[in-house]
């Protein structure tokens, strides 16, 4: 384990991965683009790090020892919503799709490009907030009500707990009810025009956005699947 000097200034990426000359290469390649970085190999020992250094994301590896990487993000999002990248060498769809659903933001599959991965954390960095648009400060659909600059989404009045990924996903749709937007558009509006990767990522969050909802894709109330197109927000067929 090893860890960089503290600077409060630097944005702070927790890089969590057992295999060390890759985590070496990774933190390298991040401390050379301005940011500070610590790096563990042990999930409890990064659920410590996570709770005391408040790192503004994570680049964690699914097949930790120990505490996987599931149990590793599982536990962090009790406590934090700082960006989780996750990293798995087994390319089945189900590894992908149970990391994100226990909070994880993006996934990328190793081999990986170190210059890719950096470029996916400034990326998450400099994603735009969703608090502007038609609605200004909120929007209402039926039981569910967004606060878009309190970042909170309340049905009956209840509040939802939605990750970070998942409220900015809401709020883009929110913000132009009714207009159907491509996969595309809402990755450049989430994630940022510098996104590469998979765009179905967008499918994960939906569908995760839905069941936290409430929301049944066979007879939606509030997120509707446009065939051909993407998704939009609103009543209406």
């Amino acid at each position: 384990m090893t860890s960089a000097p503290t600077d409060v200034n630097l944005p702070r990426v927790l890089v969590v991965d057992d295999e060390a000359p890759l985590a070496r290469l990774v933190a390298g390649y991040l401390e050379r683009h301005g940011f500070e970085v610590q790096v563990t190999g042990d999930g409890s020992d990064a659920i410590a790090r996570a709770r005391q250094w408040h790192p503004g994301v994570i680049v964690l590896d699914l097949g930790l020892p120990g505490a996987d990487g599931i149990e590793v993000c599982r536990t962090v999002r009790t406590f934090s919503d700082c960006y989780i990248i996750m990293l798995t060498a087994r390319v089945e769809e189900v590894d992908k799709l149970i990391g994100l659903s226990v909070g994880a933001d993006d996934y990328v599959t190793k081999p990986f490009s170190p210059r890719e991965l950096v470029a996916r954390v400034r990326a998450m960095l400099r994603r735009p907030r969703q608090d502007t648009g038609p609605h200004g400060a909120g929007a209402s659909f039926g039981p569910l009500s967004i606060d878009v600059l309190g970042r909170e989404a309340f049905i009956d009045g209840e509040p939802v707990a939605l990750t970070r990924t998942e409220f900015d996903v809401l709020a883009a749709l929110a913000s132009r009810p009714n207009m159907a937007f491509s996969r595309r558009q809402l990755i450049e509006t989430v994630w940022g025009p510098g996104w590469v990767g998979d765009e179905h990522l967008v499918d994960v969050h939906i569908a995760h956005l839905r069941r936290k909802l409430g929301d049944d894709a066979s007879a939606p109330k509030f997120v509707r699947t446009v065939r051909g197109v993407g998704y939009r927000m609103g009543s209406g067929q």
